[in-house]
């Protein structure tokens, strides 16, 4: 039996690591004209993955941490799939856009907030700018279940759309009522049955531990239910309680909001449900099906963290397209301007809408390196740091090892000349033995407005 109090002390601000380094590291340092050149200059045989912002909800979810635009006006959709497609071609001018597509991946906002005909529209001009998506491309979806229908369904199977994410969050009706989003079962139920009917090869449920009123007890029926929809994969996230960067979670409770222990007696109790059902914990927060490509892949240590999640589809650089989308190079991030205005001043003026990012040093890329392994695979390969980078990793890394050695001596992690292993108990506070590694951390120490807690 895990005693939940010894992990007390790992609950301090720390990042989620979608990134290294993180979205607070980026900066207008990053020029327009450097991105240009990356876009202009890069492999042309390196395939490549497209994410799509579609940023419009009709009312706040209040835990959401995503950029998003309320709005009920059918104007404003019309007028931002213009400038999608006027951002597409300009991406055409300074690309080769017969690259292939090995992943697509349409983000929130809630992307089914657009009628049918218009994802059509979308996708036909995504696909008249980059025709060459893959026979096996990943082509998947985030669906607010209570915006979800059989014409849009209809839509995205003409498109390829194999795997589709639904956001539950809980099932908790006291819950849902104080996030305010309301979503009985059946609902989902029903959205689950109709990608089912459809042919959607694999589904993925959203959940969120951390949220006002929830108890481990209530966890466990949210859990069950979930299970009865016999999703492929499930992504159960750590609520990140960011109210000085989001103002809807300023409606929330900070005192209805589970304890540190309450948060890891739930995540532990979800890692031995779903693994005593079938499932395996793939990197920090996702489980997936025996015959699930995620599942292989952590079994071979070829998993890889981006923007989207955990994917097999390492080595490709992701373009992202909308306002606030976030691509990435190899050894750069470029994140387009957060606010419709900018956005479309940018694109009016001929211009890309890149608002800023960070190009990586060469000890940016060691540490990315590392990060990304350990909080992929829950292990790191030593061997093959050193001989990729040309480095010493216990002389290079000594101030990280020194600092993990607490964690040695509790059973979290263990390290040899060869290998960093994270032990079962370890992978609860996997974001607390990446940051050693990480070179921005000491500057963030003591700021309690940068970073979600990590536990």
């Amino acid at each position: 039996m895990i005693d939940f109090k010894q992990f007390i002390k790992y609950s301090k601000p720390g990042p989620r690591y979608t990134s290294y380094p993180t979205a607070v590291e980026f900066s207008e340092d990053f020029a327009y004209d450097r991105y240009i050149e990356k876009l202009k200059n890069r492999d042309v045989k390196k395939p490549i993955s497209i994410y799509i912002h579609l940023p419009f909800c009709r009312s706040a979810c209040y835990f959401c941490g995503c950029n998003v635009v309320f709005t009920s006006k059918e104007e404003k959709k019309v007028r931002y799939i213009d400038y999608l497609t006027r951002e597409l071609d300009l991406l055409s001018q300074v690309m080769d856009t017969s690259v292939d597509v090995v992943q697509f991946h349409f983000g929130g906002g809630t992307p089914t907030f657009f009628s049918a005909e218009q994802l059509d529209d979308i996708m036909n001009s995504v696909k008249k700018h980059f025709p060459n998506f893959t026979k096996d491309a990943e082509v998947s979806c985030e669906i607010d279940p209570r915006f979800f229908n059989e014409e849009q369904m209809k839509v995205l199977q003409k498109h390829g759309f194999k795997r589709i994410s639904f956001g539950v969050q809980d099932f908790e009706p006291i819950v849902q009522q104080t996030v305010h989003r309301i979503q009985p079962y059946d609902i989902t139920k029903d959205a689950v049955e109709l990608a089912r009917k459809y042919g959607v090869e694999s589904i993925n449920i959203d959940l969120i531990y951390g949220l006002p009123y929830q108890t481990l007890e209530s966890f466990k029926n949210t859990l069950e239910m979930a299970h009865s929809l016999d999703p492929d994969r499930l992504a159960v996230f750590n609520y990140a309680h960011v109210p000085w960067l989001k103002k809807t979670m300023r409606k929330l409770d900070e005192t209805t909001i589970p304890s540190p222990d309450v948060k890891l007696a739930i995540l532990q109790h979800t890692i031995d449900y779903f693994t005593n059902n079938g499932y395996k914990m793939i990197g920090m927060d996702h489980f997936a099906k025996p015959d699930d490509e995620l599942f292989k892949a952590i079994d071979k240590g070829e998993l890889h963290r981006n923007f989207q999640g955990y994917t097999t589809r390492g080595g490709v650089d992701l373009i992202g397209v909308g306002v606030t989308s976030i691509g990435e190079g190899r050894d750069y991030y470029a994140q387009n301007y957060k606010d419709l205005p900018e956005y479309e001043a940018a694109i009016d003026a001929g211009k890309l809408p890149f608002w800023r990012g960070v190009e990586l040093n060469e000890d940016d890329l060691i540490r990315k390196s590392v990060i990304m392994e350990l909080m992929s695979n829950f292990r790191l390969d030593i061997k093959r740091v050193e001989k990729e980078f040309g480095i010493d990793f216990n002389d290079y890394f000594a101030d990280a090892v020194k600092e993990l050695q607490p964690m040695v001596d509790e059973g979290l992690v263990q390290i040899s000349d060869k290998e960093i292993t994270v032990s079962q108990t370890g992978t609860l506070v996997i974001r607390n033995i990446a940051m050693p590694f990480d070179a921005y951390m000491k500057k963030h120490a003591e700021s309690k407005k940068t970073f979600s807690k990590t536990v």
